[in-house]
């Protein structure tokens, strides 16, 4: 149930034109600190994940690990994408709480 929240949220924030996606787009989403959220594919490439990790830690910006390629694509009507970068305050929080529910706390 929690990953058809999440799709269907990137998906509305794909039509409402609040979503990047690509490598490319995604870090300059962050860069120019535009990007409130990155979700990274579970399968994409250790490279990849280690950039965005660096980048969004270094400009504070919240990153998770969601889905796979293939997924991502699918719900926000593109080919395979392995990180999107959601533009929208509401909307980041709206799927950092769905992304939260069930998680372990560290402790």
């Amino acid at each position: 149930m929690k990953q058809n929240k999440v799709l269907s949220l990137l998906g509305l924030a794909m039509r409402g034109r609040r979503l990047v996606s690509g490598e490319f787009q995604t870090e300059d989403a962050v860069k120019s600190g535009k990007a409130m959220l990155v979700i990274i594919a579970e399968d994409a490439s250790a490279n990849t994940k280690k950039l965005f990790t660096n980048k969004c830690t270094y400009y504070q910006v919240p990153v998770y690990e969601f889905g796979t390629k293939e997924e991502l694509g699918r719900a926000i009507g593109k080919d395979y994408r392995s990180s999107v970068g959601v533009c929208d305050a509401g909307l980041a929080d709206a799927i950092i709480k769905q992304l939260e529910i069930g998680k372990v706390p560290e402790r």
